[in-house]
C-alpha cells in the first residue's frame, strides 16, 4: 500500500513538473517569436524588451540573442557583456565568440578581437574565417611572417578562395618574395578576372 501511495505521489509531481515545463517553454517561445518580429521591423530595443521577461543569467540562448540585439542597437558595451556571459556558459561554442567580435570591432578594440580569434583557433584550428581575419590583423600590423602562415592555411583548404589568395600575394610582396607573389596575383586574376588589386600588385612587380 505504501508503495502505491509513493508511486501515486511521484506520478502527480511528475505531471505537475511536466506541465510547468511545457508552460515555461511556451512563454519562452512566444517571447522569442515577438523578439524576431521586432528585429525584422528594425525595433531593436523593443526586441530586447520582448526577451526581458524570460531572461535568465544561466541561459545560453537568451544571452547570445541579447548580445546580438544590443549590437544591432549600437550599444556595444552591453552587447559585449551578454556575449561574454554566453561564452562563459558555452566556452567551446565558437558562435558566441564570433558574435562578440562584432561589437569589439565596432569599438576598434583590435587586441580583444585578436584574442577571440586565437581562442576560436584553439577550439577549431582549421576554422577558415578565424584564420583569414587573424591574418588580416597581423598583415595590418606588418607581422607578415605570421600573416603568411594563416593565409596559407586557408588556401590549403580552399585553393580558389580569392580573398586569401590576394592577401597572401600582398603578404609575399611585402616580404620580398616576388616570384611567389607573382604566381598568387595571377591565381587571383584567374579567380576574379581583371581584379584591380591583383593588377596593381603585378604592376608593382614590373
Amino acid at each position: 500500500m505504501e508503495n502505491i501511495k509513493r508511486i501515486t505521489i511521484i506520478t502527480v509531481f511528475s505531471i505537475l513538473y511536466c506541465g510547468l515545463m511545457a508552460q515555461s517553454q511556451a512563454v519562452q517561445q512566444s517571447a522569442f517569436a515577438k523578439s524576431y518580429e521586432s528585429e525584422q521591423a528594425g525595433k531593436y530595443i523593443t526586441a530586447i524588451n520582448d526577451l526581458k521577461p524570460v531572461y535568465k543569467p544561466d541561459a545560453y540562448f537568451v544571452n547570445i540573442r541579447m548580445g546580438w540585439l544590443y549590437y544591432l542597437a549600437k550599444q556595444y558595451a552591453e552587447s559585449i557583456k551578454f556575449y561574454n556571459i554566453a561564452i562563459s556558459l558555452q566556452p567551446y561554442a565558437i558562435e558566441a565568440r564570433f558574435g562578440c567580435i562584432k561589437p569589439l570591432s565596432a569599438i576598434e578594440n583590435w587586441e580583444k578581437v585578436k584574442g577571440q580569434y586565437l581562442q576560436i583557433l584553439k577550439i577549431d584550428p582549421q576554422n577558415t574565417l578565424a584564420n583569414y581575419w587573424l591574418g588580416v590583423i597581423y598583415y595590418n600590423r606588418k607581422s607578415y611572417i605570421t600573416a603568411e602562415k594563416l593565409f596559407e592555411k586557408v588556401i590549403n583548404l580552399y585553393p580558389l578562395d580569392y580573398d586569401s589568395n590576394i592577401m597572401l600575394a600582398w603578404t609575399k610582396l611585402n616580404m620580398g618574395k616576388s616570384a611567389d607573389a607573382r604566381v598568387l596575383f595571377y591565381h587571383a586574376l584567374i579567380i576574379r578576372p581583371n581584379d584591380s588589386s591583383a593588377l596593381s600588385g603585378l604592376k608593382e612587380l614590373r
